[in-house]
């Protein structure tokens, strides 16, 4: 017995939708670009109750991000040399 080397057609399709007999065909040809240009975010139920639209959510995650840098900022030690000291002189005591 030989197999067939036609595969059995899907019955929803018609038979001028062949793809077989068309080249050129890339898998995931847009796939980089589509990823570059969405980006999507799942939120929890309770979240999405909080925040009714996505102006709402960036607002949020904005003042965030503006909190975080003030913070950030006020713990940056200074970008300077630490200059050694004299020694402390012994002082007479006034009368």
């Amino acid at each position: 017995m030989k197999k067939s080397n036609k595969a059995v057609p899907d019955p929803d399709l018609r038979a001028e939708y062949d793809f077989s007999t068309m080249a050129g065909g890339v898998r995931g040809k847009y796939l980089e670009r589509y990823r570059a240009g969405v980006n999507l975010v799942l939120l929890e139920p309770e979240v999405a109750e909080a925040f009714p639209t996505d102006e709402a959510v960036n607002e949020a995650l904005r003042t965030a991000m503006r909190a975080s840098k003030a913070s950030r900022r006020q713990h940056v030690l200074p970008n300077k040399q630490m200059q050694p000291t004299r020694p402390a002189q012994a002082t007479k005591p006034r009368r």
